[in-house]
């Protein structure tokens, strides 16, 4: 497809996505929630209205939310410096019952141990994905082995799912025809990414034994080679196409 075609789908996408989103968050009432500090918005790099905002999703459980903070702005630099896509290279953090939820249709996390999620914040996750937006989770390393059951009680009816090499996940911007990429090795087992599915559609991304996430930061900090930094940053952008086409 040409990129005119996909810049211009990506836009049409992204617009339609923030107004099922914003219908959503308009019948949501979690407007006692005070936004703290480190929530409130800041001034967008892109004056675009249906410029992509990406956001880091703040869990509870007690693992580290927080990790690679240069991960998610080296990526949407990428993103814009690669691709047709407009994009917001800020990176923004919400928690679940956060009102700002709904204005970002792709939700970001990573980390090492714990993620869970309350009743009360499984009930509006499951809104928000069912309503169009994307969760994609990274396991830095110690995730799996909590997170998959976080997932399969998303959507109790729903069977969680290995997505298999040829799934557009890994094909609809760069071509990945071995699956996701081995950035860096945790237990010496093959990368492998999951998800939950609704309507023909993935909107739980969950990648194992990659981390891809760590190869999006800083050259620095974990001194990856180039070739691996930019295995990790197209399959970012495979990543985010899908979220936002799909």
């Amino acid at each position: 497809m040409p990129r005119s075609s996909i810049k211009t789908i990506a836009q049409v996408a992204a617009a339609l996505l923030l107004l099922s989103l914003s219908s959503l968050a308009q019948r949501e009432s979690p407007s006692q929630q005070p936004v703290r500090p480190e929530y409130l918005q800041k001034e967008a790099t892109s004056p675009n209205p249906s410029a992509v905002k990406v956001a880091r999703l703040h869990y509870s459980g007690g693992g580290d939310w927080y990790w690679g903070g240069s991960a998610v702005p080296n990526l949407l630099e990428f993103v814009r410096d690669n691709t047709d896509f407009a994009v917001d290279t800020i990176e923004r953090v919400v928690t679940i019952v956060d009102p700002e939820l709904f204005k970002y249709p792709f939700l970001f996390a990573t980390g090492h141990g714990v993620i869970k999620f309350s009743v009360e914040e499984k009930e509006r996750l499951r809104r928000y994905l069912a309503g169009g937006g994307f969760l994609f989770v990274n396991d830095s390393y110690g995730v799996d082995a909590t997170f998959r059951k976080e997932m399969a009680e998303l959507f109790p009816e729903r069977e969680v799912v290995e997505l298999p090499f040829d799934h557009p996940i890994y094909h609809c911007f760069y071509d990945f025809p071995n699956g996701p990429p081995k950035i860096h090795e945790h237990d010496k087992k093959p990368p492998r990414g999951y998800g939950i599915i609704l309507n023909g559609r993935v909107v739980l991304y969950f990648l194992v034994e990659s981390d891809i996430g760590d190869g999006w930061e800083d050259p620095q900090v974990h001194n990856d080679p180039p070739e691996k930094r930019l295995e990790a940053l197209k399959m970012g952008v495979n990543v985010l196409s899908y979220g936002m086409l799909y």
